[in-house]
């Protein structure tokens, strides 16, 4: 096999992987039960002078993400918005 034809191939599966994917989330979020998306809950810290950080637990954001392999309507996967730290820093 050329390395032209591997790459292709290669180039291939993706595209099936992401339409496989795109209409995956389509049939999930054109039902009622709206399984398509999900939420993941991030808390806000500040630094403190001794370079440790204090967390706020008292207002939790919530950011909406697709339940998918790739990006769909402008809300990135779940897998990568849970794999994030749940604690963002503010300076």
């Amino acid at each position: 096999m050329s390395v032209n034809r591997i790459i292709s191939v290669i180039i291939g599966l993706l595209v099936f992987v992401y339409i496989a994917d795109w209409v995956s989330f389509a049939r999930r979020s054109s039902k009622v039960s709206g399984n398509a998306l999900g939420s993941v809950t991030y808390y806000y810290a500040s630094a403190t002078k001794g370079g440790r950080a204090e967390v706020y637990f008292d207002q939790p954001q919530t950011e909406v993400c697709a339940r998918s392999i790739f990006p769909h309507s402008g809300y990135s996967p779940c897998w990568y918005s849970s794999r994030k730290s749940n604690i963002r820093t503010i300076n």
